[in-house]
């Protein structure tokens, strides 16, 4: 049993012994290198500035006409004449159409003649009156008679009067035989063509005409929004603009001039109306438009790019990098975003370099190496 234990502790001791000569013999044989260094992490960066930035309110908004006016006839007959093509832009006080008059300039001259018949008895009544006032005072006629012409001479003077307005009522028929535009607008699908019968107040309009220029863009925008935009509103103009999906580097500028009555209680939302003069006619009527109304501006914010925002489970943060080329995690609050950036409320300060690129790879402390963004790949 003690040779047992003896060989036992021999070779433990060996053992040791051989370990220590390895450990010894491994940094001869390598040199006395030292293990090589992790290589600086390439990121692309960026600045924090401070300017000057608006508080906007983004949504989509519809093109509506400023003025819609059906045109139909307020008598009815033949159709004479059309004096434009639909779709044609016409002015206010343009004849568009032309109903066949003479049966209305009949009626008219009838009526002309009643009154120059009445008249005539009227005049005759009226000196017939002043006549009977004499002979009544000279007691050469009785009361009654003098009465009589008296009141047939006021009778006549009312039935004057009421061809009068009968003149007037068949002029006025006359008028409606022409049809002219009431605004300046543009014309749209023509219902009627020359010959075509036309019924006095029809169903159906003749032709729509719409008002472009001005035109409005309606947009409703959350109801929280209704206390600054009431506020900025009454303090100055709030100007819109609406971005056309295939024109959008040249919006169009508008003025809010509409705030609804009352908010929709079904979406939470008020509907909103922006006046543009539309000289070039870029707004259309049904168009649907990427609408951006701003309220005020904020000024000295600090804003990164967008890809500078990193979510983590502790919330969003950035990567700063230090004048040691070191990278530090600096959690932050975010503000409103516009165009690629954001506006950072607290956690980094104008000037401070950030990371816009290359975070997957980054931990804090660690070296960096700033690079150039890529651009387009070379053909």
């Amino acid at each position: 049993m003690k040779n047992i234990f003896k060989e036992e502790r021999q070779l433990f001791c060996f053992s040791v012994l051989i370990m220590i000569f390895f450990i010894g013999f491994l940094p001869a044989c390598s040199g006395g290198k030292e293990p090589p260094k992790p290589r600086p992490v390439p990121v692309v960066v960026a600045e924090a500035v401070q300017k000057t930035v608006p508080v906007q309110v983004r949504t989509i908004g519809n093109v509506e006409p400023y003025a819609t006016v059906s045109i139909k006839a307020r008598v009815g007959g033949e159709l004479q004449q059309v004096n434009f093509k639909e779709g044609q832009d016409v002015k206010k006080g343009d004849l568009l159409f032309v109903i066949d008059p003479r049966t209305w300039e009949a009626a008219l001259k009838e009526a002309q003649a009643r009154l120059a018949r009445d008249k005539a008895l009227a005049n005759k009544a009226r000196v017939d009156a002043v006549r009977y006032a004499e002979l009544v005072r000279r007691e050469f006629v009785s009361r009654e008679q003098y009465e009589q012409a008296g009141a047939t001479s006021e009778s006549l003077q009312a039935t004057v009067q009421a061809d009068e307005k009968s003149v007037e009522s068949a002029r006025l028929q006359v008028s409606y035989c022409y049809i002219h535009a009431p605004l300046t607008g543009r014309t749209g699908n023509l219902l009627a063509d020359q010959g075509n019968l036309i019924k006095a107040d029809a169903d159906k309009a003749m032709v729509v005409i719409n008002q472009v220029q001005p035109i409005y863009v309606s947009f409703s925008v959350p109801e929280q929004y209704l206390p600054d935009i009431k506020k900025y509103m009454a303090a100055e103009k709030i100007k819109v603009e609406a971005i056309i999906a295939t024109d959008e580097k040249n919006p169009a500028e508008g003025i809010l001039t509409f705030i609804n009555n009352t908010v929709d209680i079904a979406t939470g939302t008020i509907l909103l109306k922006a006046t543009f003069d539309n000289q070039d006619k870029r707004l259309w009527p049904g168009q649907f438009v990427n609408t951006v109304m701003t309220l005020t501006t904020e000024p000295d914010a600090v804003v990164v790019p967008s890809q500078a925002i990193q979510t983590g489970q502790a919330g969003q943060f950035v990567f700063v990098i230090n004048p040691d080329l070191t990278a530090e995690t600096r959690p932050v609050v975010v503000g409103r975003s516009m165009d690629g950036e954001v506006v950072v409320k607290q956690g980094v300060k104008a000037g401070e370099i950030v990371v816009t690129d290359g975070q997957l790879r980054l931990v804090p402390g660690a070296k960096v190496e700033v690079k150039k963004p890529e651009g387009p790949a070379k053909p």
